[in-house]
């Protein structure tokens, strides 16, 4: 029993013999020093009991937490297990999927919106002890697959936040104007007056939808065996990524593509300066400058920086007069070379006489500099016609995603750097 519970048991038993005691005329000497006795026992109790209450309130509190986030590791464990090919199996030949990918399709499923067999964002993951098994008796040996070329994602790296949504739409609202400080002018008058609270809704809504497809074919799939999991896993998850990097700053907000940064700067009010000269370490200080005035940022080191190969390469070569250093050197020392970023996917190449490019800087100006909203799971559906007469496989892998920037005071765009 909770030590509450039993003080409680006791408050009502004192409180009941007292009753009774204070019904009597004319207690005698006896009673009346029981009556003082349980009078003080009943006090000390009710501070044990409120003791045990706020002891016990902590105890609710982290037992409380724990069954909150114990669902969702059991889910992450789950998740952990789940098996691709599995997945392509069952599309294939229609084998019924077991164990913990079963018990994971049919969790996603539960909450509808999946035209095919749904897999979690996770399972693209690459993991660790999924080779191909050797030690076989087969005079060929088999090594594990040679994955394609990919750029490796900027848009974690430049500060955009990647917010998971289950249905519907979400939105934040940003203040924009409200509350004001001043002096009173004199002795009687009034500090300036209250202004009203404005604020700007901002929403990520399901309106782009970005497909990956792969054809497997059934040479494949009886010879590939398990190394087949991890080279699907790797070039879906490696071709989408890649998409989705390039349409968070290059989507052209039509023909199905969400709104990109650098294609939306007029869109989104993103600052723009026209360099239209040699790349140099004023035109990246100048920015800093803009966000610091904007109270966006207290100094460089929380200034993400994406510039082209190209300019890199401008910069290393640009000696500082009268030292060894570069222009790159100087550059990496105030940003810091973590916070630098080299793009190839996400800029475009240099173009024009001189040749030139653009730059992003972008900072967490009290909110990530732009959101991709990604709608649960990846749909992976079956084409069962296509490539029926040759036992080909081909699977269309559909993510619903959108783009938004939240604060325009967050990015600014350098053009023409030569």
């Amino acid at each position: 029993m909770l030590a509450s519970k039993r003080l409680e048991l006791r408050r009502s038993e004192i409180r009941q013999s007292l009753a009774e005691l204070a019904n009597i005329e004319t207690p005698s000497e006896d009673e009346v020093r029981k009556m003082g006795e349980l009078d003080a026992e009943y006090r000390a109790k009710e501070v044990q009991y409120r003791a045990a209450l706020v002891s016990e309130d902590e105890e609710r509190r982290e037992a409380g937490a724990e069954l909150e986030t114990r669902e969702d590791r059991q889910y992450d464990d789950l998740v952990s297990k789940f098996e691709l090919r599995q997945v392509v199996l069952n599309l294939d030949e229609g084998r019924a999927l077991e164990g913990a990918t079963a018990e994971v399709v049919q969790e996603m499923r539960a909450k509808g919106g999946f035209t095919g067999v749904p897999i979690p964002l996770e399972a693209l993951e690459v993991r660790a002890g999924e080779t191909v098994s050797s030690g076989t008796p087969d005079p060929r040996t088999t090594r594990p697959i040679v994955d394609r070329l990919f750029a490796n994602s900027v848009a974690t790296r430049m500060g955009v936040a990647v917010v998971n949504i289950g249905v519907g739409e979400t939105e934040w609202p940003l203040v924009t104007g409200g509350a004001t400080a001043g002096w009173a002018a004199s002795e009687n008058a009034n500090v300036p007056g209250p202004s009203a609270l404005t604020t700007e809704d901002k929403a990520l809504k399901p309106d782009s939808t970005l497909g990956g497809h792969v054809r497997v074919t059934r040479k494949a799939l009886k010879q590939s065996g398990a190394g087949l999991e991890q080279a699907i896993r790797r070039d879906l998850g490696n071709v989408m990524r890649v998409e989705l990097d390039r349409a968070v700053f290059q989507g052209a907000g039509s023909g199905g593509e969400p709104l990109g940064i650098m294609a939306g700067q007029a869109t989104y009010g993103i600052g723009t300066t026209a360099i239209d000269a040699a790349a140099s370490y004023a035109a990246f200080r100048d920015v800093l400058t803009t966000f610091i005035n904007a109270n966006a940022i207290e100094g460089p080191s929380g200034v993400k920086l994406m510039v082209r190969p190209e300019v890199w390469q401008a910069l290393d070569e640009d000696l500082i007069a009268g030292t060894s250093d570069t222009t790159w050197d100087r550059l990496t020392r105030r940003f810091g070379a973590g916070n630098i970023v080299l793009g190839t996917n996400a800029l475009d190449a240099p173009s024009g006489d001189p040749a030139a490019s653009d730059a992003l800087l972008t900072c967490n100006a009290g909110i990530a500099p732009a959101f991709l909203g990604v709608w649960g799971g990846i749909d992976l559906i079956r084409d069962v016609y296509s490539g029926a007469q040759s036992g080909e496989l081909r699977i269309t892998a559909l993510q619903t995603v959108d783009m938004q920037v939240p604060r325009s005071t967050g990015l600014h765009v350098l053009t023409g750097l030569q």
